[in-house]
């Protein structure tokens, strides 16, 4: 069921958190073996479906224990042809597994809705290349047609939205805005940037966000910045202007390195929780529209309840 595909409620002011890093929970905390970073792979196997289903139990206990609402972000950030590919995974069995990941997320739903915690279905797209370096920069076109098998698919589904997560470089947001429009189903954009605010193509936020909006009609629902320390970006978006209104989601890495550091890492700098919480919190001041928190890689549980106890706190 669609339940909120046709009026987002996370549009509105009211708090929502997510989830934070699953590939680095898992692999890290859990140990379990993620070839090719991929999440969506434990679906195949045995017993898969409920260690992804108690994954999100803490998070979901977390938003309804604290009365905020909750985005159910499913694992299916590699779960495009390209990277299907690269673990044996045909075109039919992505669209099975895509299918299979919301079906998981409105089990979650059915069974944890009430009127503590509104929580929407998102289905997750990642970028066909490496989100932290530009090495296949495609064209709009390209990019509509390469994602529009895996958007068409949560479109025929009960996703709510589909959310663009560690996008590097403007073409390829555009071509993602465009399938979801020919799909009919909502889509955020989420950008990464490097230390230096940039995205990793060398391009501004400010004129990422601009450029999309203004070649899509403004097709995007909204945007968010993931995978990124709130402190590689925060002086950019001090600087204001309209577009920082478009920003409505943050997904931080608790870490403080660069993405080329994190890459060559052999053990998970989990960062500052608390240190994490409060700097989300104070992204608040210069994104106005802010009302999306969670986490990415590097994160878990602990960091989102820092995040909730620091943005709830300035929002009461």
């Amino acid at each position: 069921m669609k339940t909120y595909r046709n009026h987002l409620p996370q549009l509105s002011n009211e708090l929502f958190i997510t989830d934070g890093c699953v590939e680095t929970t898992l692999m890290f905390h859990h140990g379990y073996d993620l070839p090719e970073f991929a999440a969506f792979d434990c679906l195949s196997r045995p017993g898969g479906y409920q260690i992804l289903h108690d994954y999100y139990l803490p998070y979901v206990e977390l938003a309804r224990s604290n009365g905020v609402n909750f985005v159910l972000e499913s694992v299916t950030w590699r779960a495009s042809r390209d990277w299907g590919a690269k673990l044996g995974y045909t075109t039919q069995d992505l669209r099975e597994i895509n299918r299979a990941s919301i079906s998981l997320l409105e089990d979650i739903r059915r069974d944890h809705e009430d009127g503590r915690a509104t929580m929407v279905i998102s289905g997750c797209i990642g970028p066909r290349g490496d989100g932290y370096q530009v090495t296949e920069k495609m064209t709009a076109e390209a990019a509509e047609t390469y994602h529009l098998d895996q958007i068409s698919t949560f479109s025929n589904t009960g996703a709510d939205l589909v959310t663009a997560f560690t996008l590097n470089h403007t073409e390829e947001a555009i071509g993602i805005v465009r399938a979801a429009q020919t799909s009919q189903i909502p889509v955020a954009i989420g950008f990464t940037t490097e230390t230096d605010g940039k995205l990793p193509s060398g391009q501004g936020l400010a004129e990422a966000i601009t450029t999309v909006d203004n070649v899509t009609n403004y097709g995007p629902a909204y945007y968010m910045i993931n995978c990124a320390h709130p402190t590689h970006f925060a002086h950019v978006l001090a600087r204001g202007g309209s577009w920082v209104h478009r920003i409505q989601a943050v997904r931080p890495n608790p870490s403080t390195k660069s993405h080329a550091e994190l890459d060559d890492a052999e053990e998970l700098d989990a960062g500052d929780p608390r240190e994490l919480g409060e700097r989300c919190a104070g992204l608040m001041e210069t994104l106005p529209n802010l009302n999306i928190f969670g986490g990415c890689c590097g994160s878990d549980h602990r960091h989102v309840e820092h995040i909730t106890n620091a943005v709830t706190a300035m929002a009461v």
